[in-house]
C-alpha cells in the first residue's frame, strides 16, 4: 500500500499544499490544493475520492479535477468518479459548490446520463471496497459533520483522523485495530489552546491527552494540518510531550509505503 502525501498543510504558501492523499493510484483521501501537482494522466486514473468534511481546504480540487478529466474519461468510456462523503457533506457541496454559480454541477456534465462525478453517501462504520482497497469510515469531531478513514492492508491499517478535536470514539475503534501508521492533526500551538478548542482542532497538549487513550503499539505517528511557518514551533511542543520517538511532522511529497 502506497500513500503519497499531496498536501498536509493547514493553509497555503510556497511549498505548502492543503490536505490530500493519493492511495495507490486510483483513490484520493480528501482533495485539497495538493491535487494540482498531479499530472493529467495521474488525475484521469483517479476513480474514487473520499472526503472527510466540507471545509474548502479539503474539497477545493474536486470541481477542478472534474473539469480537467471530463474529456479524457468520456473518450475512454470510464465511469463517474465516485465522491464518497457523509450525506451532510454531499448536501453542502451541492448547495455551495456545484450549484452553477460557484462551479458547474459536474454530477450532470457532460450529460445527466453519463456525468463525470457521482456522489456516494456513507456513514461511520461503513467499510467500502474501492480500487481493491477496504476503506473504513471512522468517527471525527469537528465544527461540521466529519469523518476520518482507515485504509486496511493485509498487515495493518493506515489511519487518517481528518480534522478533529478530542474524539473518544476514535480511540475505542483504534484499540480494536492493528494500525501501522496514524496521521493525526495538530493544527495549532499550545498558545492557541482556546482557539483549538473552539474550532475543534488539536494543539500539542490536547494531542498528548488524546494519544494517552491509545497504546500505539509501535505505529508510526505523523502530525498534519500545521499552518505554514509554524511547523518547527508546533513540533517542538510535540517533542516536549516525551512521546515515543516514532512521531514526526508529515510533509508534502512524502511517500508512505506499508505492507499489503
Amino acid at each position: 500500500m502506497q500513500i503519497r502525501v499531496l498536501g498536509c498543510s493547514g493553509s497555503i504558501a510556497a511549498g505548502s499544499r492543503t490536505t490530500s492523499f493519493l492511495l495507490d493510484e486510483q483513490v484520493l483521501i480528501d482533495a485539497g490544493t495538493g491535487v494540482g501537482d498531479l499530472t493529467l494522466d495521474e488525475l484521469v486514473r483517479i476513480d474514487h475520492i473520499f472526503v472527510t468534511h466540507s471545509h474548502l481546504d479539503h474539497i477545493l480540487s474536486i470541481g477542478l479535477l472534474a473539469d480537467c478529466v471530463t474529456r479524457r474519461r468520456e473518450a475512454e468510456h470510464r465511469p463517474p468518479v465516485r465522491v464518497h462523503a457523509l450525506p451532510a457533506t454531499i448536501a453542502a457541496m451541492k448547495m455551495h459548490i456545484f450549484n452553477g454559480v460557484i462551479w458547474p454541477d459536474f454530477t450532470r456534465l457532460p450529460t445527466a446520463q453519463a456525468p463525470v462525478l457521482a456522489f456516494s453517501p456513507l456513514q461511520v462504520g461503513d467499510v467500502i471496497e474501492a480500487a481493491g482497497r477496504r476503506i473504513e469510515v471512522l468517527p471525527a469531531s469537528h465544527t461540521v459533520p466529519a469523518v476520518g478513514y482507515a485504509a486496511h492492508g493485509s498487515e495493518g491499517a493506515w489511519v487518517f483522523t481528518g480534522d478533529t478535536g478530542p474524539n473518544p470514539a476514535l480511540w475505542q475503534r483504534l484499540a480494536q485495530m492493528r494500525v501501522r501508521a496514524l496521521v493525526i492533526e495538530t493544527a495549532f500551538g499550545d498558545e492557541e489552546h482556546e482557539l483549538a478548542t473552539i474550532s475543534r482542532h488539536l494543539c500539542p497538549a490536547m494531542l498528548g491527552a488524546e494519544l494517552a487513550k491509545w497504546p500505539a503499539r509501535g505505529a508510526d505517528i505523523f502530525i498534519t494540518h500545521i499552518k505554514p511557518g509554524e511547523v518547527e514551533a508546533v513540533m517542538s511542543q510535540v517533542a516536549a510531550l516525551g512521546l515515543q520517538p516514532r512521531v514526526s511532522a508529515l510533509h508534502t511529497g512524502q511517500v508512505l509505503q506499508l505492507p499489503g
